[in-house]
């Protein structure tokens, strides 16, 4: 058998770089990977998208005199509020939702990617995680009485105040948590997961989470922690149920039951407009002191509960975290 003679490619017929050196290094990937640019990359211009464009709406926003003092002034009373929760939370949500939203053009995805299907708060995940969210803060409050730690108090508003703030706590919770979830255990979880794994970024993420906590007044280290553990809590039911929305219901709800319902301090902070008003005495050990009842070590079984709830409610299956 006789073969033909084979002219050696020409540079220019060879399409694409040429291969880097058996053991040299290329700058490209730094920021490139196999899964196109690199996902510390792709956090950090989500967490400058952040930056940049809350700049550009606040100055926007705030440089009109009207909107500060018809809005801030009318509902700050020096506490928390419905008025300034909701103001707050929504004026995050559309800097978040924007960042989201640009990201994804940028990586091409969909939203469901991030863990956030189109279904929303109609969906059953949603209004699953709303009775457990409460039912696990009542379940906290129920064992920090056990230990004459708290007294329920009685009502403090008439029907209609009742009715009014009832509602607007639960639009201002709503939108705390979707802003936190879709933050934390939405876009960064997903990106972070790319580059280090499921659970070491659902780790590093819920370490943030908790570390921004301090700086709300009040706040004192572990309830940071066991805000910390939530975020790994619900991180768990993200990797479950393969939304936020099972999340965002029950974070939405817990701290709709601390602020609004039992009139608790919700990690340090006390707001104005609550329905029942609950007093502690004690230890600040079972009490939580300031910070509420996040801060008791209560908090901890309570949440260990809430995660083996999780896992029977919702068997392992071969699902990822970011399937629709």
């Amino acid at each position: 058998m006789t073969f033909s003679p084979v002219e050696p490619a020409s540079p220019s017929s060879v399409s694409g770089p040429p291969p880097a050196p058996s053991g040299g290094f290329s700058l490209a990937t730094i920021f490139v990977g196999a899964k196109g640019l690199r996902s510390l990359w792709r956090l950090l211009i989500f967490i400058g998208l952040l930056y940049g464009i809350g700049f550009a709406l606040r100055k926007t926003l705030f440089g009109i005199p009207w909107v500060v003092n018809h809005i801030l002034k009318r509902f700050s009373t020096g506490s928390l509020n419905a008025g300034v929760l909701i103001f707050n939370e929504g004026f995050l949500f559309v800097i978040i939702m924007i960042s989201v939203l640009v990201m994804k053009a940028i990586e091409k995805k969909r939203l469901a990617d991030y863990g956030i299907p189109g279904v929303g708060i109609l969906s059953k995940r949603f209004w699953q995680g709303v009775p457990y969210g409460f039912s696990m803060l009542s379940l906290l409050l129920v064992a920090i009485g056990a230990f004459h730690g708290m007294s329920l108090g009685g009502i403090t508003l008439d029907r209609h105040d009742a009715i009014k703030y009832g509602f607007l706590y639960a639009i201002g919770f709503l939108l705390v948590g979707l802003c936190e979830e879709i933050s934390f255990r939405g876009y960064m979880q997903a990106t972070l997961t790319d580059g280090i794994g499921f659970w070491p970024a659902a780790l590093v993420l819920s370490c943030l989470f908790g570390y921004i906590h301090l700086g709300n007044s009040g706040e004192a280290i572990f309830g940071a922690v066991m805000a910390g553990s939530f975020g790994l809590l619900a991180a768990f039911s993200l990797a479950r149920t393969g939304s936020l929305w099972f999340a965002i219901g029950m974070h939405a709800a817990w701290d709709w039951g601390e602020t609004y319902f039992y009139g608790t301090p919700d990690s340090g902070l006390v707001a104005s407009g609550h329905l029942y008003s609950a007093s502690f005495h004690g230890a600040r050990w079972l009490t939580g002191g300031s910070v509420g009842p996040e801060g008791s070590y209560f908090a901890l079984a309570v949440l260990i509960v809430g995660g083996l709830g999780i896992h029977l409610l919702f068997p392992a299956k071969n699902v990822t975290p970011r399937a629709a």
